[in-house]
């Protein structure tokens, strides 16, 4: 249920997300969740959160070349195969990909109406808030990947034991 997800950079380009893709495939590495994101919202969370705790995370001049630069790349979130997320930190360094590791729940779930409710309403009872989520299914009824970025990992993975 806690897994570890991988963030990185990539150029906001044609074939660069094909490239990434195939280095996994090549490496037999499965990718069960991804979500991609203009980067230009991260930077300005990281401009939201120096603003907040007055400490700089980068210099000014490196805050400003992020705020032109940032929407020429996109934020990738993935979560590689129950396994596999040792050997695809190894594979990203040998390509010289920068990236960062977060702990995330996924919580395998099916399709069908009111199950995102109820996990969801679970977490908020508990006071425990989501800082983004993504998933998938292939149709009702099928069973999906809800992958969960939380504030209490800990205490999520005891709440949502029974959801997986």
């Amino acid at each position: 249920m806690v897994r570890t997800e991988i963030s990185l950079f990539l150029k906001n380009a044609p074939g660069e997300l094909g490239r990434l893709a195939a280095l996994f495939a090549e490496a037999g590495i499965n990718i069960d969740a991804i979500t991609i994101q203009d980067a230009s919202n991260y930077v300005k969370e990281l401009f939201k959160a120096r603003g907040r705790s007055l400490k700089r995370i980068a210099s000014a001049a490196s805050y400003d070349s992020m705020s032109k630069d940032s929407a020429e790349f996109a934020l990738i979130r993935l979560l590689p195969s129950e396994g596999a997320t040792d050997r695809a930190m190894d594979l990203l360094t040998r390509h010289e990909y920068v990236f960062d590791i977060v702990p995330v729940i996924a919580v395998p779930m099916r399709n069908q109406p009111g199950r995102l409710a109820e996990v969801a309403g679970q977490l908020g009872r508990e006071g425990i808030n989501i800082n983004y989520m993504y998933g998938s299914s292939t149709g009702e009824g099928q069973e999906g990947l809800l992958v969960f970025c939380l504030d209490d990992i800990d205490r999520a993975a005891r709440i949502l034991q029974d959801e997986a």
